[in-house]
């Protein structure tokens, strides 16, 4: 109990830290391709020294290589999603669209652990839709954004329960210097095949540097490594539940600093509260039909 509970601290401390990412996604004035780009080359410098200066085997077969790089792609468009629905709406609502991740991951996780859906996540993810709808109705505006919140929260849940089957027998490490290096490379290709790679994009305002070390070392490599490693003790499900904090963190936060940006309708409130209930109720049921 008292190791499960240390597991749980440290999840809860890297959802606190991720809570801030949507914060400078909006800080750094770059567009959303560049910021992941350099996100990942970032974090894998840093990695890499790490890595090489504590003399730990990176080696694995070419059939893992190439699956921990396919997963890779899969969170580069995850980012992606998630950066560029911050650029083109605000913090808020990305987030609570992000926050449907635990419904998408109670259909993704059964199909993949090769165990029954359970009748009653799929109520609440019924519930989850319904208010979704009811923030499309009443920010229409706003609707780019919370599709590719949405796109973002589906991502999430594949990379989420991948790895969580991944970690069972490769080191967290690993798996994170192989997936953000498949992300590096699938999207320096598609930049260079759009023609989007250019001097121009390569050039960062001094300004920006700070905020993108920050959300890299702090916000990337360290939660990236420790989230992973965690999936050895904490269920995929138990995780994508948690990462829901990172809404209410990321709301109050955005608010505090921006306010009058971030002040939505009633009903975009009615519905964050109806699916962060939703969620949270379900863990509390999950838990209870568990000790019974």
């Amino acid at each position: 109990m008292l190791f499960k509970n240390k597991h749980l601290l440290l999840l809860h401390f890297i959802v606190f830290i991720w809570g801030w990412a949507p914060i400078l996604g909006k800080v750094i004035s770059v567009d959303a391709f560049q910021l992941v780009w350099f996100r990942i080359l970032i974090t894998l410098i840093v990695l890499i020294i790490y890595f090489t200066s504590t003399k730990q085997s990176l080696r694995i077969v070419k059939k893992d290589m190439l699956q921990l790089f396919g997963i890779g792609g899969i969170i580069a468009f995850h980012w992606y999603c998630f950066y560029h629905a911050i650029k083109i709406s605000n913090v808020s609502v990305t987030l609570v669209a992000f926050s449907t991740a635990t419904f998408f991951t109670s259909i993704v996780e059964p199909i993949f652990y090769k165990r029954r859906i359970i009748k009653y996540e799929l109520i609440f993810g019924m519930v989850i839709v319904g208010a979704i709808a009811m923030i499309f109705k009443v920010e229409t505006h706003y609707a780019g954004g919370i599709i590719l919140g949405i796109l973002a929260a589906v991502t999430s849940s594949l990379f989420t329960v991948f790895n969580g089957l991944l970690v069972q027998r490769l080191s967290s490490p690993v798996i994170t210097v192989y997936e953000l290096s498949g992300g590096f490379i699938a999207l320096s290709l598609y930049l260079l095949f759009s023609g989007n790679l250019t001097t121009e994009f390569l050039s960062i305002q001094p300004a920006d540097w700070g905020w993108l070390c920050l959300l890299s070392v702090v916000g990337t490599a360290f939660t990236f490594v420790a989230s992973v490693g965690l999936m050895k003790h904490i269920s995929p499900y138990t995780v994508s539940l948690t990462v829901n904090l990172e809404t209410i963190y990321g709301i109050i936060l955005a608010y505090l600093i921006w306010q009058k940006d971030e002040a939505m309708t009633p009903g975009f409130y009615i519905g964050t509260l109806i699916i962060l209930a939703t969620i949270f109720g379900n863990g509390i049921l999950k838990s209870y039909l568990k000790k019974k």
